[in-house]
């Protein structure tokens, strides 16, 4: 009762507040008034402050800098109602901000508080501090107009939550936050101004009104105090109090208390000492370096000053050089205590915003007389500071990213200087005046705006690179290289190169390292370049390649349509060589006669053969041959080197018999995709010389009788003889292989498992799903075994050991029908962290109806050798309230948390974009941003690979044909079946496969590193999170719908992994060879691992059977009653809101959605029930439903009716429209990475960040029937109950309403148990892992942070500011208080009758119209008739 009273009185605020404010004063065409506190004056910008409140010195004076402050004070409580974005304005600001999309709202964050008393005394320390000002203006406001009518000085602005840089005075806020979500993707001005106003983005975009402190920054970069300092080791100085301050490589003592005037003691720290002085407490004592060293004692007053200053000392005595690191500090001017550090060499001021005026300003660097190394990049510094030229010490001077046009004349200046580097700028030429740094050997001027090679570098003749990547050179005459006879190393990736040429055939001599990758040659003659030793042009579309063999040692010519290879001489020096991905039919001689020769790989060709002296080579040691038409391979005639060789996808029928007789070396061998009948003996007698360490011989065909070859083999530690016709394995020879560490025997026609497995005792990976196995192997018995699969087998039965091996860590026994475990069994498969079963349901009458759906899907992830599983899937076969379906596949790279963020939220997000949109590129775009934005401090540091696939019908008639709408960022890819062909749905987003994306990212000048990775991080320009890499890799998704027809067999959804080693037509065929969902997704990861794949791999196959032939509707059954108007819907229980004379009922659109077990619906977030549509429930008489089929589907599924559908009359399972106090984490969410750790409040799906919101639901119900309590969970809920107003609420059944999807599903308490079981529901009642096992709701109401574990800590990757959203309050003004409370007295706590008529949601803004909801449960009435109140209890389990 007390925290209704509460809200109330916060609403009433709110109320009298907007009335206050449409007395005082009137809103401007682009701004609106200012509402300080509300006890104080309300001001304008701008306008004459003594005409009074609202006044105008003029017909619209001044209307555009208008401004209004919501000014807010914030706290933590466990109140049921807070202000949200969609009620936290008034009636008067939302019509405001509707009438113009160029007007919005800028929230500003508050500083940390000064510890130090104000100096007005007691009466402005009353005043509460605001955490956050909610500010109401138009996009073409200023930061100096906001500054100047909150009586501020500056603002901040913190993107990504890194650095926080101080606004210029003319900067915009409002329409810096709009081009950040256009450049997002988002393109509709309505959704940008409601995307604006959302909190949530202040993960991405956040404005300070003070700049926040660091109190870790503050630590490094200065230490200041007053402490007990003495002087010297000897007892003759005294102990005196003195400022002290730690900064730089210096430590600094006053020669006067509490002041810095007079004589400064300085004493250098670098190379010296500092100790802890045991005889005193708190006491340190600080040394110099030298043999004149100093020492000062310096006694501190508590352990964490001792610590701090003991910690930051410790590193400055370490280091050999005078080296000051202040990168990432926001800085906007170096500590003025710096300057005593006279000792300093290098000074790294790397990412901050350094300005040139100051004390500490970038004019003031030539202060530092010995300074060598001064590093200035990503500093926004626009222009070239030339006061840096007057440092004449420098030999390193780093300026990149930083928006250069020019460079001054005066850089000539500095004479040593040695290292200069200038990428990432705009520059296009150089000074003549650079012509005379004479000692300078380094010169970056990489992603720049030259279109031809620098004249100057004629002159600089120690300078031995042109690194030059990314530039706009597209004509190389090597003439030019002969003029800079020092250059020796040219790199000109990334230049849109379109030939290279020699107009009078002079030789090039002195260059030996050339990098041509990523251009656009079509044919490259470098045969004037004698001495060149390493080629790179990879990703070109060469179709010759001449060379000089003379000193040639590496060649890169990967990815180009080469068809034949001329170098002369025989380059009797080349090592490594990569012809792969190329149109070579057969291989020139000259490769044959190559002395030195050690890796070739020439995979993916169109070879039919191999030379027989290129196997017999004797240097060779690497030989890729993969991908190509090979019918056989050379004997061996003698003993060679070779160590790797690859034959996977040939036609080879057959291995050379002297293959491991002669290859004694051969420790890897793979022969996969042939077809092999057998494998060449490894010795001729019983001993074995054998080194092979790894095998691979899946999908050949292989029989049993090929095992008794292997035993030679003993160094064996990876087999894999996936899909052969093994029927048994020998178990006598299994037992030779002792130092087998993976064993795959999947897809082969097992019956069982040698119990000589056991002998293997280094085995930790055992895979054989797909075969007949009934009886569980004995491998729980191994000591280091951590992965089994033996799912889609025929196990009936496990015979355990006393206790399971504490090594074990993923058990998947998915798609044993026959299997039955016992309660003690799954006991003991309780702290395997993944454990995969299928779930045994019983289908009731109800489910049947959607049992049947034109789809089914299987999947499968495979961790590989990697320690964690970076790959999340998302499967939702029956989606939102039709027959629809849901898939994706998310791929985290490195990291974890993104992907199962994303597999927790984007089908919510998904179904609530749909009630907004059913424009395809629309509602699929807006739900990778609305993703993206929700992923929180996670996404700022970390990203992931999306895909996201949505089956529905075309148009909104159930009857019309479905349609497949895909959407992707990053390398997740989608194929569809058709007719047996591939048909690619995605678009791979990868630096190398998309060209309009690498010249989008080179414009926006990233730096794109060798391996084409945006800043080194990633080869994605699209990606879900990574943030901090805006705008150079954006969450925008490619979406693309494809009509399904008859034609259509399944659909294949993988990550980059499987794609790269599995082809699309191979994919396709290896799907309809198996047909089982699960079983194809098993087959594709176990053959894109046996394919050479050491990655994570994700699979999903979903099975489409579409057409029109299996209809089985029933026509209506009609009946003699008229039909007329629905009758009334039966009353609910309302409080109208204070401002509100009756309140009208929203809720969430009637969506039933059923879970498949691999994701249940509490790992799907809430996000769909914040949506509102006001459609009022209709109901009507039927005798019987209609048998409808799954193509044609019926308003009712899983026996819930759908409220709002026509043709329903009154039923004993039908809730009419209920208010509900059920609270969603919906658009305040931040999935629990934007707060500090707290204990989530009672009732709260939340993190303690997010303000609650209320939400009126329609209840979608399965039948109630009354019975007595069978769920110990129903005692439970009889002792517990809201409080009502009038007394307890009276319960006559138990009911638990499970809040899942934005619908609420009402349970009488009989069905509890069984629905627990059932696989659709389970989900409801608890969150389901991926071991199976079940969290109770009730353990933490933030799954998502229990589910993922997600990242909480505040440095590492997660160095931001800690970013608190705080909740939201209005303030009640003293004058005030007594007519809320006379108004609190007079209002009714409960008022039954007709329920008021909603607005249809097409006439409401979905955003800034929220009505009020009440503030205590609804009754909940099961029929009609004498109307039993009915307690409700919300069981959370939905995020």
């Amino acid at each position: 009762m007390a925290m209704e009273d509460e809200d109330n009185n916060a609403e009433v605020a709110a109320t009298n507040v907007r009335t206050g404010i449409k007395r005082g004063g009137d809103v401007g065409d682009n701004g609106a008034c200012i509402d300080r506190q509300p006890d104080t004056v309300v001001h304008q910008a701008g306008l004459n402050q003594t005409a009074g409140r609202g006044s105008r010195s003029g017909p619209g004076a001044h209307a555009a800098t208008g401004i209004r402050v919501l000014k807010r004070n914030m706290k933590r409580n466990g109140s049921r109602s807070c202000v949200t974005r969609k009620t936290r304005f008034g009636s008067r600001e939302r019509d405001w901000l509707k009438g113009d999309t160029q007007r919005g709202c800028v929230c500003l964050y508050g500083g940390t508080v000064d510890p130090q008393p104000p100096a007005s005394g007691t009466q402005a320390s009353s005043t509460p501090q605001t955490d956050l000002q909610l500010v109401l203006c138009s996009t073409s406001t200023t930061v100096e107009e906001l500054c100047a009518q909150k009586k501020g000085h500056a603002l901040y602005v913190q993107l990504h939550g890194d650095l926080v840089r101080r606004l210029d005075p003319s900067e915009r806020p409002l329409q810096m936050v709009y081009d950040y979500l256009a450049s997002m993707g988002y393109a509709d001005p309505v959704r940008v101004q409601q995307e604006a106003a959302n909190s949530d983005l202040s993960c991405l975009i956040r404005f300070y009104s003070e700049r926040p402190v660091n109190a870790d920054q503050q630590e490094r970069t200065l230490l200041k105090g007053v402490f007990s300092v003495r002087k010297g080791k000897t007892q003759l100085h005294k102990w005196a109090e003195r400022q002290v301050i730690l900064c730089g490589t210096c430590l600094i003592v006053a020669s006067v208390k509490d002041s810095l005037t007079g004589k400064m003691h300085i004493l250098p720290l670098v190379g010296g000492k500092v100790e802890e002085v045991k005889r005193r407490q708190h006491c340190l004592m600080f040394s110099s370096a030298g043999s004149q060293a100093q020492t000062y004692f310096v006694n501190f007053d508590t352990l964490a000053d001792y610590q701090r200053w003991h910690r930051q000392a410790s590193k400055v005595v370490s280091q050999t050089v005078s080296l000051v690191d202040l990168s990432c500090y926001s800085l906007e001017a170096v500590p003025e205590y710096l300057f005593y550090s006279q000792d300093i060499t290098h000074l790294n001021l790397r990412h901050n915003f350094m300005s040139l005026q100051g004390p500490g300003g970038l004019l003031n660097l030539p202060r530092f007389s010995q300074l060598k190394s001064l590093n200035l990049s990503h500093n926004r510094l626009g222009v070239f500071p030339e006061c840096v030229c007057e440092i004449l010490t420098l030999t390193e001077l780093n300026l990149s990213c930083n928006s250069l046009h020019a460079i001054p004349l005066q850089i000539g200046n500095l004479q040593s200087l040695q290292t200069l580097s200038l990428d990432g700028n705009h520059l296009s030429s150089l000074p003549d005046e650079m012509g005379g740094l004479f000692q300078l050997n380094s010169l970056g001027l990489s992603f720049n705006s030259f279109s031809h090679v620098p004249a100057v570098l004629e002159r600089l003749s120690v300078v031995d690179k042109l690194a030059m990547a990314g530039n706009r050179v597209e004509s190389l005459d090597l003439c030019t290289l002969v003029r800079m006879s020092h250059l020796k190393n040219i790199d000109l990736r990334l230049n849109g190169l379109r030939w290279v040429k020699s107009e009078n055939l002079e030789v090039v001599s002195q260059v030996t390292q050339l990098d041509l990758r990523d251009n656009c040659l079509e044919s490259l003659d470098l045969g004037s370049v004698c001495n060149l030793e390493t080629l790179h042009c990879q990703r070109n579309q060469l179709g010759t390649l001449t060379l000089s063999g003379f000193t040639l040692r590496m060649l890169h010519a990967s990815s180009n349509r080469l068809t034949t290879v001329n170098i002369y001489p025989v380059p009797n020096q080349l090592t490594h060589m990569d012809l792969s991905q190329n149109l070579l039919e057969y291989l020139p001689d000259w490769v044959c006669d190559c002395r030195k020769i050690e890796m070739l790989d020439i995979t993916r060709n169109l070879l039919s053969e191999l030379p027989s002296r290129l196997l017999n080579s004797l240097s060779l040691r690497k030989l890729l041959t993969g991908y190509n038409r090979l019918q056989r391979v050379p004997e061996l005639l003698d003993h060679v080197p070779l160590e790797a060789l690859d034959l996977q996808h040939n036609m080879l029928a057959e291995l050379p018999e002297s293959l491991f007789l002669k290859a004694l070396n051969l420790k890897y061998l793979n022969v996969s995709a042939n077809a092999l009948e057998s494998i060449p003996p490894s010795s001729q007698s019983e001993e074995s010389l054998s080194t092979l360490q790894e095998l691979y011989l899946t999908e050949n065909n292989l029989s049993e009788n090929c095992g008794a070859l292997l035993i030679g083999h003993q160094n064996l530690r990876i087999l894999h003889i996936a899909y052969n016709q093994l029927l048994s394995f020998p178990a006598s020879k299994l037992s030779k292989l002792e130092l087998l560490e993976e064993l795959n025997l999947s897809g082969n026609n097992l019956k069982t498992i040698p119990s000589t497995v056991s002998s293997c005792k280094r085995l930790h990976t055992l895979i054989a799903h797909s075969n007949h196995i009934s009886v569980f192997p004995e491998i729980l018995n191994l000591p280091e075994i951590k992965l089994v699969d033996l799912s889609c087998n025929e196990l009936t039965e496990i015979q355990l050991p006393d206790s399971l091996p504490a090594t074990l860590q993923e058990l998947d026994l998915t798609g044993n029908s026959s299997l039955m475990l016992e309660h003690k069994t799954l006991n003991l498969f309780s702290h395997i962290t993944t454990l995969k079963l299928d779930q045994k349901s019983t289908t009731t009458a109800g489910d049947s109806l959607s049992a049947s759906t034109p789809w089914k899907h299987g999947y499968s992830e495979m961790s590989g050798q990697r320690n964690k599983l970076c790959v999340s899937v998302l499967a939702v076969d029956h989606f939102r309230d039709s027959v629809e379906a849901c898939y994706g596949i998310f791929d985290g790279d490195r990291n974890e948390e993104v992907p199962r963020l994303l597999q927790c939220t984007m089908g919510d997000v998904l179904c609530e974009e749909l009630q907004h949109s059913s424009v395809d590129s629309v509602y699929m775009c807006n739900t990778f941003l609305t993703s993206h934005r929700k992923l929180g401090m996670a996404g700022q540091k970390l990203g992931a690979s999306g895909l996201l696939c949505y089956i529905h019908h075309e148009t909104s008639d159930p009857g019309a044909s479905f349609s497949l709408t895909v959407a992707n960022v990053g390398t997740c890819q989608a194929v569809l079946c058709r007719n047996g062909q591939p048909v690619p749905l995605s678009k791979v987003y990868s630096l190398e496969n998309c060209t309009e994306e690498m010249e989008r990212v080179k414009v926006s000048k990233a730096i794109i590193t060798e391996d084409n990775k945006v800043s080194g991080v990633t080869c994605c320009s699209r990606l879900l999170g990574c943030s901090y890499l805006s705008p150079w890799v954006l969450p925008k998704p490619w979406v693309h719908t494809e009509p399904l027809c008859s034609q259509d067999e399944f659909l294949i959804l993988g990550n980059r992994a499987l794609f790269e080693r599995v082809s699309y037509q191979e994919a396709v065929c290896t799907v309809q060879a198996v047909r089982d969902p699960r079983a194809a997704a098993k087959k594709l990861c176990s053959l894109a691992q046996s394919y050479g794949c050491k990655d994570n791999i994700g699979a999903v196959v979903v099975s489409l059977h579409i057409g029109e032939d299996s209809c089985t509707c029933e026509p209506p059954v009609t009946t003699t009653e008229p039909r007329g108007p629905a009758p009334a819907p039966v009353p609910a229980s309302v409080i109208p809101g204070p401002s509100d004379p009756a309140t009208n009922l929203s809720s969430s659109s009637g969506i039933v959605t059923e879970f498949s077990s691999e994701t249940s619906a509490s790992e799907i977030g809430s996000e769909a029930g914040s949506t509102a549509s006001d459609e009022p429930p209709s109901s009507g008489t039927v005798t019987r439903p209609e048998r409808r089929c799954s193509l044609h589907p019926a308003t009712t599924l899983c026996g819930i009716m759908v409220p709002g559908s026509g043709g329903t009359g009154p039923h004993p399972g039908l809730f009419q429209q209920q208010p509900s106090s059920t609270t969603f984490s919906s658009n305040q969410s931040d999935n629990g990475l934007d707060s500090d750790d707290e204990a989530p409040l009672e009732g709260v799906i939340s993190n303690g960040s997010k303000l609650e919101v209320e939400v009126d639901i329609h209840c979608c119900a399965f039948q109630l029937r009354s019975g007595p309590h069978e769920s110990p969970k129903d005692l439970d809920f009889e002792k517990r109950g809201f409080d009502h107003p009038g007394g307890k609420m009276r319960r006559q059944n138990s009911v638990v309403v499970s809040a899942t999807n934005g619908c609420l599903l009402a349970v009488c308490g009989r069905e509890i148990a069984d629905l627990k079981k059932s696989p659709s529901t389970s989900s409801l009642f608890g969150k389901k892992l991926s071991n199976g096992s079940v969290v109770a709701p009730e353990d933490s109401h933030n799954l998502i942070e229990v589910a993922l574990e997600a990242p909480k800590k505040k440095s590492g990757y997660f160095t931001a500011p800690a970013q608190q959203d705080p909740e939201d309050q209005l303030i009640v003004p003293p004058s005030l208080e007594q007519e809320v409370r006379e108004q609190l007295r007079g209002q009714s706590p409960l008022v039954s009758g007709p329920s008021a008529p909603t607005t249809p949601s097409s006439l409401k803004d979905p955003v800034w119209d929220h009505p009020h909801p009440p503030a205590f449960p609804s009754s909940l009435v099961p029929g009609p008739g004498p109307t039993p109140i009915l307690q409700q209890e919300v069981y959370d389990t939905a995020l």
